[in-house]
């Protein structure tokens, strides 16, 4: 595949309507447009990871799916129906979300933090049950938080904190699960414990994931299905063997690199060129440019 302009879409990517999308949307905060006439569409039952580079409206467009943020033009819609008509409890039983900064309330513990994602379960006639209990000890255990329990959550790392956000959106049990920079504050080994949990979380119980990730590698790993962005627009989607080579590197990053077989996973790896490469390609590029 060649770099251009050119929105290039696998036809693994192609299907029928899927229960989450944004149709034509324009994203801004206050009179800055972030994107325009932007239209993607989440496939059910995929890990659908979007990349792209610093302030190219990943984390824009994961707030207009999850209904955080309105379109000034375009609708996003959700099982056909355009997500700012929806009930607020409608919506968060069917999507949950984990933001990228997320502040708990003063001396909450762990546990009680946890079982926050248990609200829009409940109601009149619904109240605290034993499975309430079960599922939120086991959104603990999954997320290796549960010996935290009683601890408060101002006492934690930033990294213990990040596992507990993401144990509260796994106790909310959504088949859709929107996820902004899960990694954030992790050191390798729990970034890699989170992925493998998403990919759990796809795998097992067929719940769609949308992660908004930096590291193009971790993307091409673990998606189903990738999105990259670049100035509020769609550059290409599809499945990471599809859609990952050098040319779409460079066009999305402006990063030159080569893209070989992960050894491991048969998955695309990014490699990026060495400082030397970079330098003469740069200089090769300001000669044309000069010359022209």
């Amino acid at each position: 595949m060649s770099a251009s302009s050119t929105h290039h879409t696998s036809d693994s990517a192609r299907s029928s309507v899927n229960r989450l999308s944004a149709d034509n949307v324009t994203l801004a905060y206050e009179q800055r447009i972030i994107a325009e006439q932007l239209s993607v569409e989440i496939p059910d039952h995929s890990f659908t990871v979007i990349v792209g580079p610093n302030a190219c409206g990943k984390s824009t467009l994961l707030r207009a799916l999850s209904r955080m943020l309105k379109p000034t033009e375009g609708r996003v819609l959700l099982d056909g129906q355009v997500i700012q008509s929806l009930p607020a409890k409608q919506v968060a039983r069917t999507l949950g979300l984990l933001p990228q900064s997320s502040v708990a309330p003063d001396g909450i513990t762990v546990g009680d933090l946890v079982s926050r994602g248990r609200y829009p379960h409940q109601g009149l006639l619904r109240q605290w049950s034993a499975e309430d209990e079960r599922v939120v000890r086991e959104a603990m255990e999954q997320t290796g938080v549960a010996e935290l329990a009683g601890r408060y959550v101002d006492e934690l790392s930033g990294g213990q904190r990040q596992r507990v956000w993401i144990a509260m959106a796994l106790a909310q049990q959504t088949p859709l699960l929107l996820l902004d920079e899960p990694t954030t504050y992790l050191d390798i080994q729990h970034q890699i414990d989170i992925l493998d949990l998403c990919a759990e979380l796809h795998e097992e119980q067929g719940r769609t994931l949308v992660a908004v990730l930096h590291d193009l590698n971790h993307a091409a790993r673990y998606a189903t299905h990738l999105i990259a962005l670049r100035d509020g627009k769609v550059v290409a989607e599809g499945a990471p063997n599809d859609i990952v080579t050098a040319e779409l590197v460079e066009e999305v990053f402006h990063l030159r690199c080569q893209v070989i077989e992960d050894p491991e996973t048969g998955t695309p790896l990014v490699v990026p060129a060495a400082r030397s490469a970079r330098r003469r390609a740069a200089r090769r590029a300001a000669a044309v440019t000069e010359a022209s």
